[in-house]
């Protein structure tokens, strides 16, 4: 007899997993107080040598000036990363690395490299363009990729794609930005003070002009090209090693020449900076937000494309692969589920669809062979969430289809296609699933188990939740990605 248990059943006599004490330096609660204590210093130590140099009355006006533009980069962040939204910590980390840790190693390292090339060469001034041009680019985009860094290796669950990537790298680009900003503008305001300059044609509304009004994009431009490095190494095949290694590291080549174009712009002449502005700075920020764009569709056409075959297993109803699939029908369930049930309703509709979204990269990583070592865990937990959330988010997304549906005419919808062209139909997919069992025909899908609950069905379609008769009774799919 099945089960409904989230832990794996072990046949009597087998022998389960070795069970390794935990060290005290291996608990989450230390890492993570480790982590905000570094940070915290991090935090404290910039914000006095900001201080220092700027003084009160200028650090206070910088940071007045420097926090304008950050609500409108988070919030675009954000946008970008509505598909499958990732946790809040980790931008809150990544946003207070950039702020802090970034800033502090990127004063500290320029000012001793600029001081030992002045010393090593007697030309301040040369020394100067030198570490503007050259090693303050190095150092900066160093800085600020180690929080992609980080986020990369410890939260890999969260970082699948190119999204990720964009918006992990902007967001500690936006926390550097603001820190450097309040430096820039309060020294600038600092130097009207002594001059007497007011207005306009101050240094600070100069400044402003140049870094929030024209500029607020630059170091999250320069950034967002080690993240797409690193979004392009997660898609790769664990197995490919060294295109894991190479790409995130031309992200940050990429990221570093366009700081130093953008640092050395005033070489160029009078105009130089608006000659790097118009010609690279514009063009790539437009590429760039056509890439992040289409990375977001591509998303969403992903769900709608791996989310059927849990709708022909039964885990699904058949109006939500499409419903998820499309943002606007995902905002309708939500204001359907408000309108009826409430804000808590809503927001239960909200994590349905980031569980389903989950799902359906997972699913994509498992065909094309990245699933790791936890595919079949992981599979079942996000299942077991959507079926505790399915009697509240199932109305509301078969209203946001066919609404949408109405308004879109013909397409993929429910209703709108003959029952024997839906995707999953039995018959139409070629081959055989990952898994499947001899049992099973070529060329169809896996029988659904009878139940109405995780553990006693209905069936995954990388295995069975009821087995057939003769095979030992397990709670989870009998699927093993690393199979060949």
């Amino acid at each position: 007899m099945a089960t409904s248990s989230p832990y794996p059943i072990y046949p009597t006599g087998a022998p389960g997993p070795e069970f390794r004490p935990v060290r005290w330096w291996q608990r989450g609660w230390v890492r993570y107080g480790a982590l905000i204590a570094l940070l915290a210093v991090s935090g404290l130590v910039i914000l006095a040598l900001v201080r220092e140099q700027t003084g009160t009355e200028g650090f206070l006006v910088g940071i007045g000036l420097a926090v304008l533009p950050v609500p409108l980069l988070l919030a675009a962040f954000r946008w970008l990363d509505r598909v499958e939204p990732g946790p809040w910590r980790n931008l809150l980390f990544a946003f207070a690395w950039g702020a802090c840790a970034a800033a502090l190693i990127a004063i500290v390292a320029n000012s001793f490299a600029t001081k030992w090339i002045a010393t090593a060469t007697a030309d301040p001034s040369n020394a100067n363009t030198l570490g503007a041009t050259v090693i303050a680019p190095v150092i900066e985009e160093s800085a600020k990729a180690a929080a992609v860094l980080l986020v990369f290796l410890f939260r890999r669950r969260n970082f699948t794609g190119i999204i990720d990537g964009m918006v992990i790298a902007g967001v500690a680009a936006t926390g550097f930005a603001f820190t450097e900003n309040i430096l820039y503008l309060g020294t600038a305001f600092g130097t009207d003070q002594l001059t007497g300059d007011h207005g306009i044609a101050s240094v600070t509304a100069a400044t402003f002009f140049v870094r929030v009004i024209m500029s607020p994009f630059a170091h999250p431009l320069f950034t967002v090209l080690t993240g797409i490095g690193f979004g392009i190494a997660a898609r790769a095949a664990d197995r490919r090693q060294v295109r894991r290694v190479l790409l995130p590291l031309c992200g940050l080549l990429l990221a570093m020449g366009m700081h130093a174009l953008w640092n050395g712009s005033s070489a160029f002449g009078r105009f130089g900076f608006f000659v790097v502005y118009a010609v690279f700075m514009v063009p790539v920020f437009g590429l760039l937000t056509w890439l992040a764009i289409w990375s977001r569709q591509r998303e969403l056409r992903t769900v709608r494309e791996e989310l059927p075959a849990y709708v022909y297993a039964g885990w699904l109803g058949p109006a939500e692969p499409f419903a998820l699939g499309s943002m606007g029908a995902r905002r309708l369930a939500r204001d359907y589920a408000d309108h009826h049930l409430g804000k808590q309703a809503a927001r239960t509709v909200a994590q349905y669809a980031v569980y389903a979204t989950s799902l359906a990269f997972l699913r994509q990583r498992g065909q094309r062979g990245r699933a790791g070592a936890d595919f079949v865990v992981r599979e079942r937990e996000l299942l077991a969430e959507l079926w505790q959330r399915r009697q509240v988010a199932r109305p509301a997304l078969e209203y946001a289809a066919r609404a949408t549906a109405r308004h879109q005419g013909p397409g993929p919808w429910p209703g709108t296609w003959p029952p024997a062209q839906w995707p999953g139909t039995p018959g139409t997919w070629p081959g055989q699933w990952p898994g499947q069992s001899p049992e099973q025909p070529s060329g169809t899908w896996p029988v659904q188990s009878p139940g109405g609950r995780p553990g006693s069905g209905p069936s995954t379609p990388y295995g069975y939740s009821v087995p057939p008769a003769g095979r030992p009774t397990v709670p989870y799919p009998t699927y093993n990605p690393y199979r060949t």
